[in-house]
């Protein structure tokens, strides 16, 4: 299902016509001349239905008389048009009025129609009711927006409803359209497609949605778009999955082979982008491994993804305890025999001479919060039971904990 939104407002450039009658010419080239750019974007695009919404101010009447043969109606039809012209007039058009006249639209259009009243959107609870209506209607398959007619800012709600529909519906927004008519040279207006507004939308999104989260997978489908290769971005979504698996190695490596493609400017909205992505990618050439589990725990601990950030900071302390006894931290049967909790109280050189007890403390801690955490078992430290109780308080001891014993990067 291939749906059509487009808004209804009221045009006074013409007595007869409402909007000017002008010709559109689209990106491929062709051209059509009309007072109503919705009906000739429908069908430009291919649309299987088309939702028109206007305001009980918006000129329906003039719309219907515009696409309809009114010399061949019936009386019963006829009647409707009057009354749908009455209420025109005292601006008071009600959903009835819309839904006893659809049908002829219907015919002449060549695909579906859904005819809809909205409030002016003057508030929020209007504008809420607004996207609502959108929400109503608009409920599988791709979208296609216009905003070249009705009140300005209805096209900031339709490029809301963009996002609105993306996100919470999952359904594909295609392009957003506008007839800009400003632009008009000798009566030939261009169609402007203004996906690349959406698509700096999207990034935006996800940007936000990998800091929240710190899935590389947020990033793929945007840079295919732009024309990356998609091998390219697999890398990022193995390099999500190695990650999430604390398997920092594999996930570097994946990380290392997409960044080749950074070497380059990207087109598109991605390239608005390079840099922030590629900030966001820096860790990998952090060295040794203990470093890069250290920054992550602390970019999880920002997220307040207090699991991942335990277990990274964990994984920081036994790589650590690797690393100073010269064993391999990748082989996982060495790995296991490093005794973090002995190393801190009996084998580190403090340089301040202070006592390692409070190391010992903090490590303590951190296994406890890690073990319940992962597993959802309750601690048998008090300690650790207390910290667990209180956000703010577990904020705070994984801050102080990774402070004291992790690699400051």
């Amino acid at each position: 299902m291939n749906t059509l939104v487009t808004f209804l407002g009221r045009g006074r450039e013409n007595e007869n016509t409402g909007y000017r009658e002008t010709t559109y010419e689209f990106p491929n080239g062709s051209q059509t001349t009309t007072a109503f750019f919705g009906p000739a974007l429908a069908k430009y695009i291919k649309a299987d239905r088309i939702v028109i919404l206007g305001t009980r101010s918006s000129q329906w009447y003039v719309l219907v008389e515009n696409l309809v043969n009114t010399e061949e109606l019936s009386t019963e039809t006829d009647t409707a048009l009057n009354a749908l012209l009455q209420a025109e007039i005292d601006e008071q058009v009600c959903q009835q009025h819309l839904d006893e006249v659809v049908d002829l639209i219907r015919k002449e259009v060549g695909c579906d129609v859904v005819l809809c009243l909205i409030p002016f959107g003057k508030n929020e609870d209007e504008q809420y009711q607004i996207l609502d209506v959108i929400a109503e209607h608009v409920n599988e398959g791709k979208v296609n927006f216009d905003v070249t007619h009705g009140f300005r800012h209805f096209g900031m709600i339709g490029l809301l409803s963009t996002f609105m529909l993306g996100r919470v519906r999952d359904i594909d927004v295609d392009n957003l359209w506008y007839g800009a008519g400003d632009m008009r040279v000798e009566n030939i207006t261009p169609v402007l497609n203004l996906d690349g507004f959406d698509r700096v939308r999207q990034w935006l999104d996800a940007l936000n949605r990998f800091d929240a989260t710190g899935n590389y997978r947020v990033f793929g489908q945007l840079l295919t778009k732009d024309k990356v290769d998609g091998e390219y971005a697999k890398h990022l979504e193995k390099a999500a999955f190695y990650e999430r698996n604390l398997n920092l190695p594999a996930a570097a490596r994946e990380i290392r082979e997409f960044r080749s493609v950074l070497r380059t400017p990207l087109s598109g909205a991605s390239g608005l982008f390079q840099a922030r992505l590629s900030e966001r990618l820096t860790w990998v050439d952090l060295k040794p491994l203990s470093k890069q589990q250290a920054k992550l725990a602390r970019q999880y601990w920002e997220r307040r993804d207090y699991v991942r950030a335990a277990l990274f900071g964990w994984e920081a302390l036994v790589t650590q305890e690797c690393e100073r006894n010269g064993v391999n931290p990748t082989n996982y049967k060495k790995r296991k025999n490093q005794d973090v909790l002995r190393a801190v109280q009996y084998d580190w050189q403090l340089e301040d001479e202070q006592d390692s007890g409070q190391y010992r403390e903090a490590c303590e801690h951190l296994n406890g919060i890690r073990g319940a955490l992962a597993h959802g078992t309750q601690p048998t430290d008090r300690k650790v039971i207390e910290i667990l109780d209180d956000e703010e308080k577990l904020r705070q001891a994984l801050k102080y904990i990774f402070d004291l014993l992790l690699p400051h990067v």
